[in-house]
């Protein structure tokens, strides 16, 4: 039932062409809350949390994914308060709050005192894309991986990860679960590295991605073996390899403190449309 006070209910299966007309509203930072929806037909059994829509007039004006991740959608300052005002009528079981900078700010102020110290603020990340053909000559070695692969990549997962987020995904008995994700992802084709004499140097890996557009994540070089460029050349093979066979758009977000990572962006052709941030607990 809608909440008469601010419009706002879960939504349904039958939700499903009005949520995707809202993420189409700009559909490159919208993408996982797109794929997600695409995925699971909104049912909560397969989202694994639930999608609030607020309404206006009959029509579903802004909406939030909330599983492990709440991602506001389309949200005004105001949705993101009516959105944050629902959720304090519940635990919190959501492990990050991320998406565009504004929403996120203004969930976070109306949640903040209730909701505890997070592990981490980022609030200044740019959220980068890419919808033509890279500025750099693509590194042929970058390939697609496979099964037999992942005794290499799964350790070069691991270690990115726990350099990004500050923990290890394997703590608290994950290791098997994370396994199965990085397995995951090689089986959709969504994993790309390039191995030299039996080692990784370089691999990333696309998150989500809808027929718009794909955004890509754990973009990493061994430390040995940075400054060589194989994180510029590495990531111009993933772009064209992604808007060959998954999605015309490439997109990410990066931290604004990772200069070298930003620079080889940019050098890739990669362009800032919007500003993300992200609360971790």
């Amino acid at each position: 039932m809608l909440t008469t006070r601010h419009g706002v209910r879960v939504l349904e299966s039958a939700d499903l062409d009005a949520f995707l007309a809202l993420t189409g509203r700009d559909p490159v930072v919208n993408v996982f809350a797109d794929h997600r929806a695409r995925t699971t037909n909104l049912e909560p059994r397969w989202l694994g949390g639930e999608v609030w829509g607020r309404f206006s007039g009959g029509e579903l004006v802004a909406a939030c994914h909330v599983g492990a991740n709440l991602v506001p959608v389309q949200c005004s300052p105001e949705d993101a308060r009516a959105f944050a005002e629902r959720a304090l009528t519940r635990s919190r079981s959501v492990s990050t709050v991320v998406g565009p900078h504004d929403a996120v700010e203004t969930f976070w102020q109306t949640v903040s005192t209730s909701w505890g110290r997070p592990r981490e603020l980022r609030w200044r990340q740019p959220h980068l894309e890419i919808s033509g053909p890279p500025l750099v000559a693509p590194d042929p070695e970058v390939r697609r991986t496979t099964r037999s692969d992942l005794d290499l990549l799964y350790p070069a997962c691991v270690a990115m990860y726990t350099e990004e987020v500050g923990v290890s995904p394997e703590e608290g008995g994950g290791a098997d679960l994370y396994r199965a994700r990085v397995s995951q992802l090689i089986s959709r084709g969504w994993s790309f590295a390039r191995f030299d004499g039996g080692r990784l140097v370089f691999k990333a890996e696309v998150a989500c991605a809808s027929p718009h557009a794909a955004q890509v994540q754990g973009v990493y070089v061994p430390p040995d073996r940075r400054g060589e460029g194989l994180a510029v050349a590495g990531m111009a093979a993933v772009v064209e390899q992604v808007q060959r066979h998954i999605a015309p758009v490439v997109s990410l977000y990066v931290n604004d403190w990772n200069v070298p990572a930003r620079r080889a962006y940019e050098r890739v052709g990669f362009m800032q449309s919007a500003t993300f941030s992200t609360v971790m607990f």
